[in-house]
């Protein structure tokens, strides 16, 4: 399972969303300057997940109308329904974690831990990742071989 052609492709399928949610994250972390640190917290987890789907939603519809384009037919309302429910089943439960535990905890204490709030911010933002990666990679390998 872990060959450096799988690492590749994952390192290809999240890249663009995780550059998004990265440039989000520490946008977003400038409103620590206004609010507390906690809210701050979720504000970076809500800017991380608006980017990241975003980019994954609108990479995937455009692999799958490319991969259409080049079969010459249209895509159809029940691929689109395919689609998301595959996003749905790679992302469910990881995404539901991360959001309401793992992320808030780590962009509030990670900044406090490291004593600098934005090498905080970085490490806090690496140490969700690899939760959320975890799982969802394993998600995402269940959904291929299917």
């Amino acid at each position: 399972m872990l060959q450096k052609s799988n690492f590749k492709e994952w390192f290809n399928r999240y890249k663009y969303a995780e550059l998004a949610s990265t440039s989000a994250a520490l946008t977003t972390s400038l409103f620590s300057k206004i609010y507390s640190g906690l809210t701050t917290a979720y504000l970076i987890t809500a800017a991380e997940y608006l980017a990241f789907y975003s980019v994954i939603l609108f990479s995937s519809y455009k692999k799958l109308a490319k991969q259409n384009k080049l079969l010459n037919k249209k895509t159809s309302s029940s691929e689109i329904l395919k689609l998301l429910k595959n996003l749905i089943l790679e992302f469910g439960y990881p995404a539901i974690l991360d959001f309401l535990i793992i992320r808030p905890f780590c962009m509030y204490w990670m900044p406090i831990l490291c004593g600098n709030y934005f090498f905080g911010i970085i490490f806090g933002k690496i140490s969700a990742d690899l939760c959320f990666y975890c799982f969802t990679i394993i998600n995402y390998e269940l959904i291929k071989r299917k």
